[in-house]
C-alpha cells in the first residue's frame, strides 16, 4: 500500500470511529431520552428556578465533521451543509466580533474597563462591576456580578465544565463569594451573555447582522446561519430600533445555528492569522492575542481552549487551540499539521481517541 493509500485509510477509519460514536442525546431536543441516552442541552444541570429553556432550539442532525488542511477540503461526512446549533462554540464567535470592533477602532484598549465607554449596561452600577475590562470578560475572568435578562450569573458559579482540569469548588449556582474582577477564572454562560450585550451597544448594530456581514459574507459561508436570542432579550437602541440581544451559547436554547463547513472556514481564517483572499478580515495581533494563556488558567486564551501542557487534548499539538460546545461540538485549529476539524455531536468520551487517529491520519 503506498503512502497516500495508508493514510487516506486511515482517515476513513478515523472517521468512522468519530460517526460510531455520535452524542446520547436525542436528535429531537423536546423528545424524552431512551434508554442509554441524556437530555438535550445543559440546562437541566442548573438549580431551580434557572433550569428551563429560555429560547428556541430545534432538531439536530447526526455525528458529522469537516477537515481541512493545507487550506483544502479533504473530508466531510454527516450533513455538513445543515445549519445545527452549535452551543459554547459561539464564545468563541464573540470573540471574533469583538476583534472586528477592536480593526474598525470601536475597541482600541481592551484592557480598558467596559463602564469607560459604556454607562448604564450593569458595568457602572457597583465599585466591582466597574473595574471590569474587556479583556476580562474576553477570558473568562471578570466576576461580573448582576442579571443579564433574568439570569443571575449565579446560575454558573462554580461550574465544571470537562475541561478546566481543577476540581469543582462547590455545588452548582451555590453563592460563591465573589473574587476581585481579574483574580479568579470561572466558566459562566451569564457572564458571556453580558459580553454580548456590551459588543450589541459597541456596535449600535445586531451581532448576527455583524457577524454575516464582516466576517462569514466574506468568507464565502452564510448559507442558513442564524444567531438566536432568548424570547425577553429584546431592547431598543438608543435610535429607536428594537433588536435581540444574543447569547454566546445555547445553555438555556437560542444561540448559533451554523453549518460545518462554515465552522471550518471560521477556523481557517484563524490559521490563516485573520487574512482570507487578501483581505485582512481580523488583525493579526488580535489572531495571535486569542491564542495566548490566560495568566491564572492557562489553559485558555480569550475564548478558545488551549492544549499548552499537550495533554487536555490527547493527539493535538501545543499550538493547537479549540472552539467547543456541549453536545460534542468541536473545531480545532492545528497550526502543526496546517488542518482545520470540525467535529459535531461526537459523545465526548470518545473524543480523546478520535482526535489521537485524526492526528495521526493527518501527519
Amino acid at each position: 500500500m503506498t503512502d497516500t493509500a495508508s493514510r487516506s485509510a486511515a482517515l476513513e477509519q478515523a472517521i468512522a470511529l468519530a460517526q460510531a460514536h455520535e452524542t446520547p442525546w436525542p436528535r429531537d431536543p423536546h423528545a424524552v431520552p431512551g434508554p442509554g441516552q441524556q437530555p438535550f442541552g445543559v440546562h437541566h444541570d442548573d438549580p431551580s428556578p434557572w433550569n428551563v429553556l429560555r429560547g428556541p432550539v430545534h432538531e439536530r442532525g447526526p455525528q458529522g465533521g469537516v477537515i481541512l488542511q493545507q487550506g483544502r477540503e479533504i473530508a466531510a461526512w454527516g450533513e455538513p451543509d445543515r445549519a445545527d446549533l452549535t452551543f459554547s462554540v459561539a464564545k468563541t464567535y464573540l470573540c471574533l466580533l469583538a476583534g472586528v470592533a477592536q480593526r474598525e477602532g470601536l475597541l482600541p484598549d481592551v484592557h480598558a474597563p467596559v463602564a469607560a465607554s459604556l454607562p448604564g449596561i450593569g458595568f457602572d452600577d457597583s465599585a466591582h462591576n466597574r473595574a471590569i475590562s474587556w479583556a476580562m470578560l474576553l477570558e473568562q475572568t471578570s466576576e461580573w456580578e448582576g442579571e443579564c435578562f433574568g439570569l443571575s450569573e449565579q446560575a454558573d458559579r462554580w461550574r465544571k465544565v470537562a475541561n478546566d482540569p481543577r476540581p469543582a469548588g462547590g455545588p452548582k449556582g451555590g453563592a460563591r463569594p465573589l473574587q476581585v474582577p481579574g483574580s479568579y477564572w470561572e466558566y459562566n454562560d451569564v457572564r458571556i451573555n453580558q459580553l454580548a450585550l456590551a459588543l450589541l451597544h459597541l456596535f449600535g448594530r445586531s451581532l448576527p447582522e455583524v457577524f454575516l456581514d464582516e466576517i462569514l459574507k466574506p468568507l464565502g459561508g452564510g448559507s442558513g446561519f442564524s444567531w438566536r436570542g432568548y424570547d425577553e432579550a429584546w431592547l431598543t437602541l438608543p435610535d429607536g430600533r428594537r433588536v435581540q440581544s444574543v447569547p454566546g451559547g445555547t445553555h438555556w436554547g437560542g444561540g448559533v445555528s451554523i453549518n460545518a463547513r462554515d465552522q471550518a472556514r471560521l477556523g481557517q481564517l484563524l490559521l490563516d492569522g485573520g487574512l482570507h483572499q487578501g483581505r485582512q478580515i481580523l488583525q493579526r495581533d488580535w489572531v495571535v492575542a486569542l491564542q495566548q494563556p490566560c495568566a491564572i488558567a492557562p489553559f485558555y486564551g480569550r475564548l478558545v481552549w488551549l492544549n499548552r501542557d499537550g495533554k487536555a487534548f490527547p493527539g493535538a499539538s501545543t499550538e493547537a487551540f479549540f472552539m467547543m460546545g456541549a453536545g460534542g461540538h468541536v473545531v480545532w485549529v492545528e497550526p502543526a499539521l496546517q488542518a482545520v476539524v470540525v467535529l459535531r455531536w461526537l459523545d465526548g468520551s470518545w473524543l480523546p481517541g478520535v482526535m489521537k487517529a485524526l492526528a495521526q491520519a493527518l501527519r
